[in-house]
This record gives C-alpha cells, structure tokens and sequence, in this order.
C-alpha cells in the first residue's frame, strides 16, 4: 500500500491564463516554475507542491470542455498552508493588490485545527490560506 504525503499539484483551467500567472506570483508569491507554451500549461511552485495553471483556449484546457463561469466552477477551492500566519500583514498584502479576504475561519486542516482566510483569484476560484495549528 501507498500513503498520502501531501498535494503534489493542483489544475486550474483559466480565461486569462497571464492574469492568473499574474496573481499566482505577484499576489500568493508562487513561482513560476516551467512554461509549456505549446499546451497552453503554466507550472507555478506553492511550497513542495504544484499549481498547473491551464489555458480554456490551450491543447490542455480544450479538455476540459467550457470554460470557468458563474454557473460552473473548475474546482471548488485550493487550500495553502501559508507560515507565518499574520492575520494583519496577509490582508495589509492582500489590499495592496486590490484583494479583500473573508472573515478569520477557525477550520480543520491536515495539520489539525487553525486559523484560515478565503479570497478568490481573477477568474472566482476559492483558495483558502491555512496557518500553523493553533
């Protein structure tokens, strides 16, 4: 048998695939890690795991049928486990790029019980950002 080490990657299909590259950096601080232009792919690094990033229009995203919308999501959130968890500087950065978070959630993660926020990236997908256990 196998066991579960974490979230290896996580795929997102996109609209705007640069303004998501755009948000993914500038906003949660992932790095760019490869780029396949020819799929219309974008891997960016979130700690030891990745977030793919997939163009609606690219060989990938056209997989995937219609694309992200009001009535349909590609998935229904990304969770990060962000350290440290500075309530204040998270939204401080956060409103620095035009981004507002949820309320302060006490939520139970792999790690256990700890505190989270939510906000949306430019296309409406979910990503909660997860602190240490409290």
């Amino acid at each position: 048998m196998f066991g579960i080490k974490g979230i290896d990657h996580v795929v997102v299909r996109a609209r705007d695939l640069e303004r998501m590259v755009g948000f993914y950096r500038d906003v949660l601080g992932c790095a760019v890690e490869k780029r396949r232009d020819d799929l219309g792919l974008v891997h960016v690094r979130a700690g030891a795991s990745l977030i793919d990033l997939i163009s609606v229009d690219g060989e990938l995203g056209r997989q995937g049928g219609a694309a992200p919308a009001a009535e349909g999501r590609n998935m229904d959130h990304l969770c990060l486990r962000v350290e440290p968890f500075d309530e204040e500087e998270i939204r401080r950065h956060l409103r620095s790029h035009g981004v507002e978070a949820s309320q302060l959630y006490n939520n139970y993660g792999a790690e256990g019980e700890g505190p989270s926020l939510y906000l949306k990236d430019p296309e409406g997908n979910v990503i909660e950002l997860k602190g240490a256990r409290a």
